[in-house]
Order: structure tokens, then sequence, then C-alpha cells
């Protein structure tokens, strides 16, 4: 084994396998890829980068793993048959797959997913950084996760991949795939901890030990699906994760000048796209084009920004002279909101920069609903909702943001507030 010294888990253990994966030129270009885009103009220590957090989410998936089999251990064997040589298959896969999810990431993260290209036959589907990270599996690692002189247990890099995708599955042991991609991932696990101690905030902070303790796999009856719960006694420790969620959204995440640098960088690989390949898109995830797409990383990007290839929005960056917001709704605009926005746009259509929407829910309850076991080695358990009124009463942050010119500004607003008092005087809307 060997140990990475991690700021937010202390030591990361790796093996001989993981070390090889890691020290590949494709896994090593995470190095070069911050895990918030360009939030240092704002916060300025968060130049942290996929790379940590890729081996942080190894970390909490493992001890995911692990407590759920500490805990559930006669449920595994009883009711899925498991075998101790099962058990640490799933173990490396798991490790792997969160060692491994985020290896197709863009440039400056999701900043620049939207300049993902259209999957075949589609009109409307982009393809999403886990289409890349499963291509990028499995033809630049197959060799050494299906070749491995450890792999004694016959994992394949298919397997890996099937649990970072989104399709359906016919096994019965797919709800691990929860510990990557779920309410209650290791990904979101990771991502709070250590963006919240990169920006100097404490708003992502939550009990992960509780949550590890109170892991659980629960048998929903009316489907005979199974998922990862948590136990009644941890109900109040999954809250906390979802309040951290939310105030790392809406403090950090959509705070408004870091999203002013979202559009900024999307628009000036945009243009660097266009000027170097010709295209308005990444290339597809397709065997021939991976080694042009992982070409692209933060360095490269801010390279061809500092020669001033990357037009208006690049001066922009380098400059710090980004758009300005000068309007916004209520974070749950009411009809009237929404009605004032429309006209405002369309009054100052052609002097807006951009437009921002939030959009985004924190906690979705229904489906995606947390589940609680009310009773250990019980089939009963309820969503959280039911258990929290915060969970309950959440709902999504749809705010909507009116940018301008840094130079037309103050001019702007002005004249927006004036529209606004008009309007209003009017009864127009």
């Amino acid at each position: 084994m060997y140990y990475i010294r991690d700021p937010i888990h202390g030591f990361i253990e790796i093996n001989e396998l993981e070390k090889t994966i890691i020290n590949q030129p494709e896994f090593q270009r995470l190095r070069r890829i911050k895990q918030l885009s360009l939030s240092d103009m704002v916060y300025p220590a968060t130049n942290h980068t996929r790379f940590e957090h890729s081996l942080g989410v190894m970390h909490v998936a493992t001890q995911m793993f692990d407590n759920i089999v500490k805990n559930e251990m006669d449920f595994l064997r009883n009711k899925l048959n498991y075998t101790e040589s099962g058990l640490e298959r799933e173990r490396i896969l798991i490790r792997l797959a969160g060692l491994l999810h985020d290896i197709g990431h863009p440039p400056f993260s999701h900043a620049a997913e939207e300049l993902m290209p259209l999957k075949p036959d589609s009109a409307k589907d982009h393809y999403e950084h886990e289409d890349y990270s499963a291509a990028i599996i499995k033809n630049k690692f197959r060799r050494y996760i299906d070749e491995s002189k450890f792999n004694d247990l016959k994992i394949t890099a298919d397997e890996v991949c099937d649990i970072l995708t989104k399709g359906p599955t016919s096994s019965e042991r797919a709800f691990w795939r929860h510990l990557i991609s779920g309410q209650l991932d290791a990904d979101r696990a990771d991502y709070l901890l250590r963006d919240s101690y990169h920006a100097g905030v404490n708003y992502g902070r939550y009990d992960l030990k509780r949550i590890l303790r109170t892991l659980t796999v629960i048998n929903e009856p009316e489907t005979d699906n199974f998922s990862i719960g948590i136990n009644k006694s941890g109900w109040h420790a999954a809250e906390g994760l979802i309040i951290a969620r939310y105030q790392m959204f809406t403090q950090v995440y959509f705070h408004h000048t870091r999203r002013a640098y979202d559009n900024h960088i999307s628009e000036a690989i945009k243009t660097l796209l266009k000027s170097e390949t010709k295209k308005d898109t990444f290339v597809p995830p397709t065997r021939d084009n991976l080694d042009e797409y992982l070409d692209w990383d933060d360095w490269k990007v801010g390279g061809l920004i500092k020669e001033g290839k990357a037009g208006l929005h690049g001066e922009i960056i380098l400059n710090r002279l980004h758009y300005r917001r000068a309007y916004e709704t209520k974070e749950v605009p009411s009809i009237e909101d929404l009605k004032e926005f429309e006209a405002i746009s369309e009054e100052f259509k052609d002097k807006i920069g951009f437009i921002d929407t939030a959009e985004k829910s924190w906690y979705k309850v229904g489906d995606e609903d947390i589940l609680i076991s009310e009773e250990k080695g019980d089939s009963k358990y309820a969503p959280l909702s039911q258990y929290s009124s915060i969970a309950r009463n959440l709902v999504p942050n749809k705010q909507i943001r009116i940018y301008v010119p840094y130079e037309n500004k103050q001019e702007i607003k002005e004249q927006i507030k004036k529209y606004r008092e008009e309007i209003k005087h009017d009864k127009r809307i």
C-alpha cells in the first residue's frame, strides 16, 4: 500500500494497480483541471483540482462500502448471496469507479460542458462528461484493469463503466452505483467538504462520520429493488448533508460573480475551439478522438488566453472586467416576478450581456428521496422528507439574473431601476 496525504481525509491509501492508473497521463491531466473553474476570482484559494477530488471520492466510497458491509453482513450474505471474494470484488470495482469517475471532464470542469457535441441522431441531447469518462476508461485504462496481475477476480473496465453510467441495469447489485452517483454518494460527500475548505467557508460541513456509521441497504418490497439508505438514528446527519448542499449552492456555486466567470470561460473556450479546431464543440468521445479531447486542459486554455487568442471574453478574464449583475429575481420568483423579468429582458435586450438561471434543486423528493430504514434488518422504510420538514419544504432555486458589460453597468442598472418603477406605477404587469 501507498499513502497520499490529503487535507480533508488525512491519509488516502492506494494499492499498486491504483498507483499505476494514477500515474498515467490521462489521470495526471486532472491536475490541470480545476474543480471549481474560475471560482478563485471570488474565493482566491479555490485552486484545487479534479485530481485530489477523485482520490477523495475513491476514499469516501470505500469507507461507505466498508461500513455497509460491517453493518449489513448477514443481509448481504443471506439475501444477495455474497461471499467474501464477491464482496472484495465489489470493493475493488467501487474504488476504481470512484477514482475514475471524473476522468472525462473538459477544461474548467462544468463550465465547459455546454460545449460538448450532440449525440448522433439527436437534436437536443448532448454528450456529458460521463460519456467521455466511459470512453477513456475503455480505451485508455482497459489494459491496466483487465490485464492486471493483481486482478485474480477478473474485473473488467466495462464493469467499472457500468457503475458510472446512468443507463438501466438488470443486476440486483446495481445499488452499489448509488455510492458514486446518488443523493447520498461519495462524490458530493467529498466535494462539499473539499470545496468549503478551499473556499474558506463553513457552509459545506456536515457529519460524515455519523452518515458512514448509519449507512444501510434497504430492500424495497414493492419493486424488490435495493437502495442505499440511512438507519433511522442517522437521519439528522442526512438532513445536515442536504442543508450543506443548499448553503454551498446559494453562497458559493451560484455566487453572482462566480457565475459570470463560468459564462466568460465558456465563451472563451468556444472562441478557442473555433480558431484551433474549426469546430464549435469538443470532438465526440470516440476512440479516434480521445487524444485530441484529452489535449485540452486548463493550462492549454490559459496559455491561449494569455496569448490573446480567446477574443473579448479572454480579455475580460485577464483583466477581471467581468459582466456585472444588473438585475435578479428572488430565489423562488413569483408569477409577478417572472412577468417583471420578461418585461425587463425585452426592454433591455440589446444591452444585456447574458442571462443566467439557477433552475437547480439541491434535493429532490419523490423517487430520489433519501430512504430511512425504520428498523435495522427490517424492510420498513420511509423517505427522509417524511422525517425532515426541511427536506419536505425545500423547493428548487429558480433565480434569474441579468448581466451587463462592465463599462455600462451603472447606467443600465439605473435605467432598469427606473423602468421597474414605471411598470409598477402603470400596472403593466
